[in-house]
């Protein structure tokens, strides 16, 4: 997948290219740097830092990287591409070519382009507000540059990267303090390496943590030092993010008057840089002032802009913002229809909004909850029965004992009913586990091994390494699945890619695995069953391939049949079903595969939580002669 990716990445940027013209001074830069070949990102950048925002000329220096087989170039270029792509709110290919990246640093074996790309794949999926893959990148990264015993000065900014990305996953779960902690600690770093924009940006963001706790005064002196600094390094999106900032304190104390020329500065400032992240927050924080102002035309006005680009690049956080001021400013208005629709929208984006895993986290709080009330109950009651016996022991009235006796019956049963659903709901959780966990069997891993300890007998170390990477790296994926109900699907495709890598070294790399993803299905978003495509490609592998001759293939595509449905398709070009079920009865050892089986079931009991339901389709193909040719499965799943 990876080199399908770079292939196509190259085709594109070569066709972009022609269009442009790249500057000779460029391309003798470029030469320069590839024949001297630097291995640290400060000397790439000191060398083609000035052009490092243009995508055309990142994208030729990329190419020629490629071609001269430059993999630090490759890497300081693709993450500079993602870090463009991140800037304008294409989330989606900048975890491309930041993904890219890592690969390509990995394999290179460059610590400091390993952690740089890592730091950068955090980011993105900071914006996304993802905080669990965010928080998993930034402390990774975090982790490989402390390792380091006298860390250079790039590893040092990875280090201060992280610790403000941490930083900024705490701000987001309201954690105030843990977060001016972290950004106190990367501001710190940056004061020692004279990194005057890190400095910027650790003191906007103590700021924010400050505005966001109510300590408007110590936020507003912050933000000053922000401003102080960018305006010093004549940094034009610095500049326009700190005076938005003290535009919002002022607008919070109530200093409409004051924000207003700051907010027209910033927008003058953000506007050539056509940033798509600070450009509508500065038009809601204009329509709010002008609120405050009693200018409602003009705000509403503002505020709407703002709301158009926030749900353009899905912005939740600046959706709910905006709402919530429409709403209040219709409310000043007396339309109170729109002011109603306003307060709904922020109602449902304000859900949307919430974390995944803090609502797992609460809920597994809520859990606890009611196990301890039940505890709590059972020992009441059994307090309660003892005083029911003494008294039992003086009074004489049938009728109240008899009352009293089935009360406490009642009281008994439906303790004993939840307690057996809570029983049930924690066997069932159990069950779903352990048949995850039952989806690679102890053959496959032993034969794993014994792939790489060949390797390792044959003095192939750079295989041994590689495979041995990936194989650490499957394992670890799947006890993290295991624990998990549903998934994004790109993590199960890096899933089953790593399997098939592994697998294919028993096929002597003889399986020709692609896999290909339809612009339409954003597989960011798209939640599946976890390891549920393995047994499929399982199936493919050694039912239907490892008894042909010739050319093994198999390609998983994934598309978007219709706005209801995903279609995630697997083709082999195996001996098809007849022939491997002859194969299998002449086999001593037969073993009966429950795989697919437990996928079906699976999909069944994912597919209650919505209207639609899954269905997995496996269709024999055949050639022009009616020969068999190979297995098509086709595995619908719902969105909707």
């Amino acid at each position: 997948m990876t080199n399908s990716i770079l292939l196509m990445l190259l085709f594109f940027s070569i066709q972009w290219i022609g269009a442009q013209e790249i500057s000779e001074e460029f391309k003798n830069t470029v030469d320069s740097v590839i024949q001297q070949r630097p291995l640290t990102f400060s000397e790439i950048n000191e060398a083609v830092g000035s052009h490092r925002r243009d995508t055309t000329y990142m994208r030729y220096f990329n190419i020629r990287a490629a071609q001269e087989k430059y993999p630090y170039g490759q890497a300081y270029s693709l993450n500079q591409l993602g870090t463009k792509y991140r800037n304008i709110s294409q989330y989606a290919r900048a975890l491309q070519l930041h993904q890219e990246a890592l690969n390509i640093a990995k394999e290179s074996e460059s610590i400091e382009f390993e952690i740089f790309s890592l730091n950068m794949l955090g980011v993105v999926h900071r914006r996304k507000i993802s905080v669990r893959a965010a928080i998993d990148y930034h402390r990774e990264a975090l982790e490989l540059g402390e390792a380091i015993e006298n860390p250079s000065n790039g590893i040092k900014r990875s280090i201060n990267v992280s610790l403000n990305g941490i930083g900024n996953l705490y701000q987001l779960l309201g954690e105030f303090g843990p977060a001016i902690e972290h950004y106190q600690r990367s501001l710190n770093l940056e004061a020692q390496l004279g990194n005057k924009l890190g400095q910027a940006i650790n003191n906007q963001n103590i700021g924010e943590c400050q505005e966001e706790a109510g300590k408007l005064d110590e936020a507003l002196q912050s933000y000053r030092t922000s401003l102080a600094f960018n305006e010093e390094i004549e940094s034009d999106l610095g500049r326009a993010i700190c005076k938005n900032s003290i535009a919002q304190i002022y607008i919070k104390q109530k200093r409409y008057s004051e924000a207003m020329p700051l907010l027209d500065q910033a927008f003058e400032k953000a506007t050539p840089l056509k940033n798509d992240l600070i450009i509508p927050v500065v038009l809601i924080n204009k329509g709010w002032a002008l609120m405050g102002l009693n200018s409602y035309s003009e705000a509403e006005t503002s505020l709407l802009k703002g709301l158009e680009i926030a749900k353009k690049h899905d912005q939740k956080d600046n959706i709910v913002k905006v709402s919530a001021l429409l709403s209040e400013l219709y409310e000043k208005m007396n339309k109170l229809t729109e002011a109603l629709h306003y307060t709904k929208q922020v109602n449902t984006y304000e859900k949307r909004i919430r974390d995944k895993e803090i609502i797992n986290y609460v809920n597994d709080a809520i859990l606890s909850y009611d196990s301890q009330k039940l505890q709590n109950r059972f020992e009441v009651i059994a307090v309660e029965n003892e005083i029911y016996k003494l008294r039992l022991k003086k009074n004489q009235d049938t009728i109240l004992i008899s009352g009293i006796a089935l009360c406490l019956l009642a009281a008994i049963l439906y303790i004993l009913y939840r307690q057996y659903h809570l029983n049930n709901e924690k066997k069932l959780l159990t069950l779903e586990q352990s048949m995850l966990r039952s989806q690679m069997n102890p053959h496959f891993l032993f034969n794993s091994l014994n792939s790489i300890k060949l390797y390792i007998i044959n003095n192939e170390k750079k295989n041994a390494v590689h495979y041995l990477n990936k194989f650490s790296k499957l394992v670890r994926k799947i006890l993290e699945a295991s624990s998990l109900r549903e998934i994004p699907l790109d993590e199960e495709l890096e899933t089953v890619e790593l399997y098939m890598n592994i697998e294919n070294i028993r096929f002597s790399n003889e399986i020709n695995f692609q896999i290909d993803i339809d612009e339409t299905a954003d597989v960011h978003q798209i939640k599946i069953p976890s390891l549920i495509l393995q047994p499929f490609l399982e199936n493919a592998l050694w039912h239907g391939l490892s008894s042909k001759e010739g050319e093994k293939n198999i390609h998983l595509k994934v598309h978007k049949a219709s706005e209801e449905f995903i279609h995630i398709v697997i083709t082999d070009n195996g001996v098809g079903r007849t022939v491997a079920e002859e194969i299998k009865q002449n086999k001593v050892l037969k073993r009966k595969s429950v795989g697919i089986d437990i996928t079906k079931e699976r999909l069944a009991n994912f597919s209650k939580d919505y209207q639609n339901s899954s269905s997995i389709e496996i269709e024999d193909l055949f050639d022009e002669n009616n020969q068999a040719s190979g297995t098509k499965v086709i595995i619908r799943i719902p969105t909707l």
